[in-house]
């Protein structure tokens, strides 16, 4: 696991669209061939968005060939409700991109069978040969996608009750009225996320430095979901300054320090090397851990 920490979230936003951009265009996808990616929602992911989206408006990448999976949906709201992440998806990036509708998977919260969806969804990703790269969020008690505190670190895409603080959380996003916050929801699971070959956490904000503290200081654990990361062999965690706040000042410059010698193996010119996706100039293949 490796922890990339930038001044404020503009820049975090940056690095990990460009990380994502970079991936995208070494895998060369095809048709045949396509690159399988796993994406958020919440105010996190829309720095990233906005980037990718000017990506490709300068001709830097493109998503004809990329399929993506989101990892949540509310149950009961409608798919054009503006509140629903299929909207939220399309507002923010589908529609501004040349990604091909049938290459877009969300989940479906008014599926007349929720438990079949949730099959059929987990079905739907082995059957493209699985996600290359799984672009995540968190929530301030850790959690990633719906697998609130609790959650067990083996879970699969299913239906899932929101806890209160989630709802109470989410009821910004609906005139602040808790009444009208969705109680359930369709979500991947940890595992889920973590079958994918790579994963790629943001952690911006002084309010999830608990979080971050607990995923890159202490042991996995099923009330902090997102410390299943730890397990994960290119589990890469991108945060602001502000997020490191409860994190030891050693951790905190260990982290640093790998990416100093990093640089220095392969440069801060090449942006895509920076998170270990490859190696150029010397061919050396570093290997970074958790801090002591």
């Amino acid at each position: 696991m490796r922890l990339i920490i930038r001044q404020d979230y503009d820049q975090v936003s940056h690095y990990i669209a460009n990380y994502i951009k970079e991936r995208i265009n070494e895998f060369n996808p095809t048709e045949a061939r396509p690159f399988v990616l796993g994406l958020p929602t919440g105010s996190s992911p829309i720095g990233v968005y906005k980037q990718l989206v000017e990506f490709y408006k300068r001709g830097q990448l493109s998503f004809a060939n990329v399929i993506t999976f989101n990892m949540d949906e509310y149950v009961g709201l409608a798919r054009d409700h503006p509140e629903s992440y299929h909207s939220f998806m399309w507002n923010h990036l589908f529609m501004h991109v040349d990604i091909k509708p049938e290459n877009v998977y969300i989940l479906d919260g008014n599926a007349p069978d929720l438990d079949e969806e949730c099959k059929k969804y987990e079905a739907a990703i082995a059957r493209v040969g699985g996600i290359e790269l799984f672009l995540g969020g968190i929530g301030p008690d850790g959690h990633i996608a719906f697998n609130e505190p609790g959650s067990s670190l083996t879970s699969r895409t299913r239906v899932k009750t929101l806890a209160y603080e989630t709802i109470l959380a989410n009821a910004r996003f609906f005139d602040g009225d808790i009444s009208k916050v969705p109680k359930l929801a369709l979500t991947v699971g940890v595992a889920t996320v973590m079958d994918a070959r790579e994963v790629v956490i943001i952690i911006t904000g002084a309010h999830k430095a608990i979080a971050l503290a607990k995923c890159i200081e202490e042991g996995v654990n099923h009330m902090w979901t997102v410390s299943a990361i730890q397990m994960h062999p290119k589990g890469l965690i991108v945060s602001d300054e502000d997020a490191t706040l409860e994190l030891h000042v050693k951790t905190v410059k260990y982290f640093k320090s790998i990416e100093h010698v990093h640089h220095s193996l392969i440069g801060p010119e090449n942006l895509s090397l920076q998170g270990g996706v490859k190696q150029l100039k010397s061919r050396v293949v570093i290997e970074t851990h958790s801090a002591p």
